[in-house]
């Protein structure tokens, strides 16, 4: 995103990444499928008859333990009817009624859908049966102020099989720390406007990359969850934690309202008009092959605090918009990590290797998390660099357009606008080369897609893509990537290549006017 600091460096007071909202997921394993959880309640020696009550005495316990927590704190305990109900504005009524600095703000109480199980008469085989089924049970909602993360809520299932969700604000957790560190700032909602030591700051949102989340996590597991007690009868070993949902957030921070709104009706036209769905994709690092069957969508809203605009692709997404006026923010939300890859040890062939496989929910892979969701909004700020870009296409052209040495050995002039290299250049720009990189046979799949399996057309093509690669590559379009067969497309490249491929498209009539 140098790019685009660069390109506004003036107007910029400050810029700050970091978690926004993260949700947390705990999961008692063994009960969270139905093999599982038929093995708990043999253990335990509940018949399929006898399943309903087994379960609300478990459910009248923790809503008692639940009670009086809020009757120890003197906090109110409140049910909502409607499950669509604001569960933070209640909060947030409460808390600023009763001027709650610290602690447990209320309990809420709600009938919500739920994952649960239910036992079913098997016709087939005549007998009764334990399947997974959607159901409604009452959920409870703990509002705490935290000394290190604002407000913040615990949801519990409180029937079987009892999953939990911890959800944290990033922003929150920072405005705290710097509370506590003495730094003056402005923060209006959930964004800052002004940090007086910005460096500093991103240092203290850097610090929840490398936390003990399933230490702070258990906490407040053992703390709501009566049943997670050492001396317990259920014998339960703890939650498993995962992140449901997660957003990172990059905010650029103008120096006024008025320098942002000077630039942004610009970036959103641009964001519209020429991000098409293989930009967005590419931004998010995901493919744009036939194995690709999900949808890429992008939409515009005006809302009270500016206008966003929203790109999906499957249940993962990427969103701009103006936050207070003068604060730009770029927000990756992912939602299913299992689209993104993380390099790890696994198991191949009976063999233990590290190898490309696909991102987990687990707090394990947190900081890969974050890698990805922060290069998505590095790439998006990047492709809005070129906004008011003034400099003439021939700065760009006209170096490629000459025959130069490299080590000695001479290459030819590109044609950038020749109907065959821009083929190449659309191959090489393809979304689905963005993260990982390309390679010749891939490459040569798309140019030459009729080669089928002939040996000799096929080595004639892998040699007409060897050549290709390696002018480009002396131009410095591309680079390879070190100890492995791929190649990347460099800034200067994607450029030149952008550039090369809008011209052929530019309609001569826009020249004209």
């Amino acid at each position: 995103m140098q790019r685009f600091l660069e390109r506004h460096r003036e107007q910029v007071v400050g810029v700050l990444s970091g978690f926004d909202r993260v949700l947390f997921r705990g999961t008692l394993r063994s009960l969270a499928y139905a093999a599982g959880f038929d093995k708990f309640l043999t253990a335990h020696g509940v018949l399929y008859k006898d399943f309903g009550k087994f379960a609300e005495r478990l459910s009248m316990r923790v809503k008692a333990h639940a009670k009086q927590i809020a009757e120890q704190h003197g906090r109110p305990w409140i049910y909502l009817q409607s499950s669509s109900a604001s569960k933070e504005d209640v909060a947030r009524r409460v808390m600023q009624r009763d001027g709650i600095q610290q602690g447990l703000v209320c309990v809420l109480r709600c009938v919500e859908p739920c994952q649960s199980f239910e036992i079913r008469k098997n016709r087939e085989h005549k007998q009764l049966e334990l399947v997974p089924a959607t159901r409604k049970c009452l959920f409870l909602y703990f509002y705490f102020v935290d000394r290190e993360f604002g407000l913040m809520h615990v949801r519990l299932q409180t029937w079987l099989p009892m999953p939990i969700q911890v959800c944290l604000n990033g922003r929150e957790y920072l405005a705290c720390r710097l509370d506590r560190a003495g730094i003056r700032y402005e923060k209006r909602d959930n964004c800052f406007v002004r940090i007086d030591d910005v460096p500093r700051a991103q240092q203290m949102l850097n610090d929840l990359e490398q936390r003990n989340w399933a230490a702070f996590l258990n906490a407040f597991a053992r703390r709501l969850n009566p049943w997670l007690s050492r001396d317990n009868p259920l014998n339960l070993h703890g939650y498993y934690w995962t992140i449901r949902e997660s957003e990172y957030a990059t905010d650029v921070m103008f120096q006024s309202p008025a320098a942002l709104a000077r630039i942004y009706p610009s970036l959103v036209q641009h964001a519209m008009c020429h991000l098409n769905c293989q930009d967005v994709m590419r931004f998010l690092g995901r493919r744009t092959n036939s194995r690709f069957n999900g949808e890429a969508t992008s939409d515009v809203k005006h809302r009270i605090e500016g206008v966003r605009i929203k790109h999906w692709v499957e249940e993962n997404s990427i969103k701009m918009y103006d936050k207070q006026g003068s604060v730009l923010r770029v927000e990756t939300t992912m939602n299913n990590p299992r689209r993104f890859k993380v390099r790890r040890a696994a198991t191949r062939h009976g063999e233990r290797c590290t190898a490309w496989i696909p991102l987990r929910k687990s707090i394990a892979d947190l900081r890969r998390r974050v890698e990805i969701s922060r290069a998505a909004n590095e790439r998006y700020f990047e492709a809005l660099g070129v906004v008011g870009e003034s400099s003439p296409t021939r700065h760009l052209i006209d170096p490629v357009s000459r025959r130069i040495t490299r080590d000695g050995r001479p290459y030819r002039a590109l044609r950038p606008v020749d109907a065959d290299e821009a083929k190449l250049f659309a191959v090489l720009l393809d979304a689905r080369f963005l993260v990982q990189g390309f390679r010749n046979k891939e490459v040569r799949a798309r140019l030459f897609p009729k080669v089928g399996n002939d040996p000799q057309s096929r080595k004639k093509a892998s040699g007409r893509i060897t050549r290709s690669l390696r002018l480009l590559r002396a131009h410095g379009l591309i680079r390879k990537v070190s100890t492995t067969s791929y190649y990347r497309v460099t800034p200067a490249g994607q450029n030149l290549m952008t550039t090369a491929l809008k011209l052929r498209d530019l309609n001569l009539a826009t020249l004209a006017a």
